[in-house]
């Protein structure tokens, strides 16, 4: 089930990148098809993942708005961030969001629900699945249920889905020595 905690944002000051540079998470997203459910022309799926803050993935039409991810293959979901203005966005800007998940469209389940207050910044939503275990799916959806000041439409300017490291027993790359000076690994040591 969702957990209903009021865990209202003034302003996060999450850094969604700091779980990234420590080598426990990655960024899936790249690895999924991205789809929503409407959006103005030059406000799309493009808007939304290009990494810039200053661009935006702009909904068209009636409540709920919806970002669906879809992975080729189960992926574990650790964490998923969004950025949004509300200083910029004002009644565009997300009050209430639904984060789904399933094996498809036909099975998806809500397994967090987040109430924002005037969010300026990332968001970082913690994930799990419905029996509190790691959340491995196919699809995420994430749905604009309402809007700051009763707005129809809503801004969302970036997202990002992480996904915890899998440590398979290797050497992490920090603890490997420096100093490759044996001849073996000087012939190897550029590209060709």
């Amino acid at each position: 089930m969702s957990n209903e905690e009021d865990t209202s944002v003034r302003n996060s000051g999450e850094d969604p990148f700091k779980d990234v540079r420590a080598g426990n998470t990655i960024e899936v997203g790249k690895q999924a098809v991205w789809s929503v459910s409407s959006c103005k022309p030059g406000f799309g799926v493009d808007q939304l993942r290009d990494e810039l803050l200053e661009t935006y993935w702009q909904s068209d039409g009636q409540l709920p708005h919806l970002v669906s991810i879809q992975f080729l293959r189960k992926t574990t979901v650790s964490d998923i961030c969004i950025y949004t203005d509300y200083k910029l966005d004002e009644s565009y800007t997300p009050n209430r969001i639904s984060i789904r998940a399933g094996s498809s469209f036909n099975d998806i389940q809500e397994v967090e629900v987040l109430d924002l207050n005037e969010p300026s910044g990332w968001v970082k939503i913690p994930v799990k699945d419905t029996k509190e275990g790691k959340l491995r799916t196919f699809l995420i959806q994430i749905a604009v249920m309402s809007n700051h000041q009763n707005g129809r439409d809503c801004h969302i300017r970036q997202i990002l889905v992480h996904s915890p490291v899998q440590n398979r027993g290797l050497m992490p790359i920090r603890d490997y020595p420096r100093n490759f000076v044996t001849v073996e690994f000087m012939q190897y040591n550029c590209i060709r």
